[in-house]
């Protein structure tokens, strides 16, 4: 139950349309439902306004099933990162409207609809190389109820691909830059932009590179001011923070 179903429960309890009892029944599995190896933390939407996310590494194939099949009980639309496909066939048997997004392994189920927002966000990326964390972030925005603008391959190397974009990267209300290597492209768009920039560093890159340590620490210290950062590769994270931003009124 979402938080205006339950609103709306309190309404028919205390106008005699449904009895005491029963709505106790219906509110009791509200703070966490358990499953021995999981509790799904069903407040989450209550207190966030966005239902538990599945994240599927380390988890078996089974336990993503029974995870997403009790919180299919609630109606909710689901989100599972970090699946692979043999994952995303095992929850395709127990839910045929579930979605493989191959670049980012991300699997999404859409129970409900969540009006769109007029304004948008744009996710830019450095590299073709970056896509896999930037559609993480794409699609996690575009689950949560925003408009999404797709920028790709726009990186410090060929600085004029990025500036062919400036009117869309300007127009928009917050900015996801995703760069590997030695991340300079959050710290370009910090500089161009006046809307939250948040910096996402990615691992790729050559040695030197560390993974992504290297990007991550020079998105840290940029000194272009309105630029926030997530952990490396962590799309998810610039996803759901940049669709809170562009959520507030």
């Amino acid at each position: 139950m979402n938080t205006e179903e339950i609103r709306q429960l309190l309404e028919d309890v205390k106008e005699g349309r449904v009895p005491t009892d029963t709505a106790a029944d219906m509110l009791k599995d509200l703070p966490f439902t358990d499953l021995g190896f999981a509790k799904i933390d069903n407040h989450r939407e209550i207190r966030t306004g966005c239902p538990e996310i599945i994240y599927c590494a380390g988890k078996t194939e089974e336990q993503v099933v029974a995870i997403i099949g009790e919180m299919l009980k609630k109606g909710n639309n689901i989100l599972a990162t970090k699946a692979t496909r043999e994952v995303y066939k095992a929850v395709q048997s127990l839910c045929t409207e579930a979605e493989y997004h191959a670049a980012p392994g991300i699997i999404t189920i859409r129970k409900k609809e969540v009006r769109s927002t007029d304004t948008y966000i744009a996710v830019v990326t450095a590299g073709t190389s970056d896509i896999p964390v930037a559609e993480e972030a794409a699609v996690t925005a575009e689950m949560l109820g925003n408009r999404v603008e797709r920028i790709f391959d726009v990186g410090v190397a060929g600085i004029h691909r990025l500036l062919a974009h400036r009117d869309i990267i300007t127009g928009a209300k917050v900015v996801i830059a995703v760069a590997g290597m030695e991340g300079a492209l959050a710290s370009v768009i910090g500089g161009l932009v006046d809307k939250p920039v948040i910096a996402v560093p990615t691992s790729v890159g050559y040695g030197a590179s560390f993974g992504g340590l290297s990007a991550l620490l020079a998105m840290l210290n940029s000194c272009a001011c309105g630029t926030a950062v997530v952990n490396i590769d962590n799309g998810f994270g610039a996803g759901y923070l940049a669709g809170m931003i562009n959520r507030l009124e």
